[in-house]
C-alpha cells in the first residue's frame, strides 16, 4: 500500500479554486482534519451561544423580505446557485473526498445530488400548489393556500457534509424560507465552500436580502441555541439516534417542527430464487461503500439457507479482495473512517460479536503509512442469530448475516430492530417481492426490490419510521414541510349559510 500523502496543501490549494479566503483556517477552535491521513489542515473559528440570537434575528429579516418575492422569481436564485454547483462541481467534489474521506466517485456523486436538488427545487417554484375544495355551501369556495414558515434551521452531519444542506436549503429557499446551517465539527471546510458559492449565486441574483443563508459553525451549544431559538420554527436534524433524543424534545416544548434524519440498521433479505450476481454487486457497494458511513449502509444480511453457503462463498473473496486505501487513488473504494472514535466503535462490536458466537471475515486495520488515519478492511460477520451488536447500528463497515426458512421469519428479522430507514429484498418471485413492499412487509421509510438500500435519488422521500426519526427530505410533497398551510373560505353570495345545517339567525 503506497503511503498516504499529506492533504494539508492540496486542502489549500482547493479552497484557493473555490474562491474560499485562506484566512479562515487560522485562529480558530474547531479542528479541520482529513481522515486521509489525520493531520490538522486548519483552524476554523466556532460561534458561541450568545452569538446565535442576532443571527437568528438576522435571518429572520431576511424571510420576511424574501416571503414577498414570487416563488418562480425565488426559483432563479436557487438555479443560480445550480450552476456555481456545476462549475464547480470537481473540485467541491474534492474537498469532500479530502475532508469526509469518500472515494472520487463518490465526493463528485455528492456534489451531483446538490445540483440535481436545485433542479429539483426550480421546477418545484412553479408548483406549489393549492386544492381547490367542494363546500356544502352555495355561493362559497373552500381552498387552501401554503406559506412560507420563516428561519429553517439544518444540522447536517459529517458524512454527508453538503448534500444534506441542499436538500433542505433548495425547498427552503424556494418556499420563501430564509436557512441557518450548522455543519458537523468533523467538516467545517466544505460548508464554507458551499456558503461562498451560496454568496456568489446570491449576487449574480442582484436581490437576494442578506441574511438569507447563514453559515453558523459551532459546537454543540450553537446546535442548542438553533433548536431552542422561538424564531426557528422548523430544525432539520441530521445525526444520530442519541442526538434526536436530545433535540425533539426541546423542538416539541415550543410546538416547532421538526425533520429528524436520524440512525438506520437495514437489512436486506436475500431470497433462493435471488440472481446472486446482483446480489453480490448490490451487497458490496451497500456494505462497503463510503467505508460503511452512510445512514443507509446495508448492515445486516438476511439469506435463505438454500443459497447462504455459495453466496457467503462469493462474499468473502469481495470482502478479501477490495481495495482499500487512499479514496483519491483509481481503483480504491474503500477510504477511511473519520476518526480513531469510529474505528473504537468498530473494534467494539467485532469484539461484541465473536462473544456471541460470530465468525468475523475481516475487520482489521490497514496500514497506509500514517499513525492518525483509521482505515479498516470490511468486515463480515456470519452469526448464529439475530442478537447482540446486530441490534445496534454501528457507523464502521460491518456485515452481520443470518439465515432463514421461510419469508415472514425474514421479514420478522428485517422489522426486529428499532431503527426504520432502509431495506431491501433481492428475489425474482413476485409474490416475494410484492409482499415486501406491501403493509405486511418491511416497517422502513425506503422498501427496495433487486438493490440494496443504499443510494436514493432525489425524486423519492428521503427518511425512516421508529428511531430513525419520521422525516422526509427530497421528493415527493416534502416541500410541505418547509410551509404552512391555510384554509381559507371565501363567500361571494349575499347569504350566510352554515356548516351542517347550523341555524342561527338572529332576526
Amino acid at each position: 500500500m503506497t503511503a498516504v500523502s499529506k492533504t494539508r496543501d492540496d486542502i489549500r490549494a482547493v479552497l484557493d479554486r473555490l474562491g474560499v479566503d485562506p484566512a479562515v483556517l487560522s485562529g480558530g477552535d474547531i479542528v479541520a482534519r482529513s481522515p486521509i491521513d489525520g493531520r490538522e489542515a486548519g483552524r476554523v473559528r466556532a460561534l458561541s451561544a450568545a452569538d446565535m440570537d442576532a443571527l437568528v434575528r438576522k435571518a429572520h429579516a431576511a424571510h420576511l423580505e424574501w416571503r414577498l418575492v414570487p416563488a418562480p422569481r425565488r426559483g432563479e436564485l436557487v438555479r443560480l446557485l445550480g450552476e456555481e454547483l456545476r462549475a464547480v462541481r470537481g473540485d467541491l467534489g474534492l474537498l469532500v473526498t479530502l475532508e469526509a474521506g469518500k472515494i472520487v466517485s463518490e465526493g463528485l456523486g455528492e456534489v451531483q445530488e446538490m445540483i440535481d436538488i436545485c433542479d429539483f427545487a426550480v421546477g418545484l417554484s412553479r408548483q406549489l400548489y393549492g386544492l381547490t375544495i367542494a363546500t356544502e355551501r352555495p355561493g362559497h369556495r373552500l381552498m387552501e393556500t401554503w406559506h412560507p414558515l420563516g428561519v429553517c434551521g439544518v444540522i447536517s452531519a459529517f458524512n454527508f457534509p453538503v448534500a444534506v444542506w441542499s436538500w433542505n436549503a433548495a425547498l427552503a429557499l424556494v418556499c420563501g424560507n430564509s436557512v441557518i446551517w450548522k455543519p458537523s465539527e468533523k467538516t467545517p471546510l466544505t460548508a464554507i465552500a458551499v456558503q461562498a458559492a451560496f454568496d456568489r449565486a446570491a449576487a449574480k441574483f442582484g436581490s437576494a436580502p442578506e441574511g438569507l443563508s447563514i453559515l453558523a459553525q459551532g459546537h454543540a451549544d450553537v446546535g442548542q441555541a438553533l433548536v431552542d431559538h422561538p424564531l426557528v420554527p422548523l430544525v432539520s436534524a441530521t445525526g444520530s439516534t442519541r442526538m434526536g433524543r436530545a433535540v425533539a424534545p426541546r423542538l416539541a416544548a415550543r410546538f416547532a417542527r421538526a425533520i429528524l434524519e436520524l440512525g438506520g440498521n437495514n437489512a436486506a433479505i436475500v431470497a433462493p430464487s435471488a440472481d446472486l450476481e446482483l446480489v453480490v454487486r448490490g451487497v458490496a457497494f451497500a456494505a462497503m461503500g463510503t467505508a460503511g458511513q452512510r445512514c443507509t449502509t446495508l448492515r445486516r444480511l438476511i439469506v435463505h439457507e438454500a443459497v447462504a453457503d455459495r453466496l457467503l462463498d462469493r462474499l468473502a473473496a469481495a470482502y478479501r479482495s477490495v481495495k482499500v486505501g487512499d479514496p483519491r487513488e483509481t481503483g480504491t473504494l474503500v477510504g477511511p473512517l473519520i476518526d480513531q472514535a469510529s474505528y473504537e466503535g468498530m473494534v467494539k462490536a467485532l469484539a461484541a460479536a465473536k462473544a456471541a458466537g460470530g465468525t468475523v471475515i475481516g475487520g482489521e486495520r490497514v496500514d497506509v503509512g500514517s499513525p492518525d488515519a483509521y482505515y479498516v478492511r470490511p468486515a463480515l460477520v456470519t452469526m448464529p442469530d439475530q442478537t447482540g451488536p446486530m441490534l445496534e447500528e454501528t457507523f464502521a463497515p460491518i456485515l452481520y448475516v443470518v439465515r432463514y426458512r421461510e419469508l415472514d421469519q425474514a421479514i420478522a428479522l428485517q422489522n426486529g430492530v428499532p431503527q426504520g430507514l432502509a431495506s431491501s429484498i433481492f428475489t425474482t418471485d413476485m409474490r416475494e417481492a410484492e409482499t415486501f413492499i406491501s403493509a405486511a412487509g418491511s416497517d422502513c421509510g425506503i422498501a427496495n426490490v433487486n438493490l440494496g438500500p443504499s443510494g436514493a435519488e432525489i425524486g423519492g422521500a428521503f427518511g425512516g419510521e421508529k428511531e430513525t426519526g419520521g422525516g422526509r427530505e427530497a421528493g415527493s410533497d416534502s416541500w410541505k414541510a418547509y410551509m404552512r398551510r391555510a384554509t381559507n373560505t371565501i363567500n361571494y353570495s349575499s347569504a350566510l349559510p352554515l356548516a351542517q345545517g347550523v341555524q342561527f339567525d338572529i332576526g
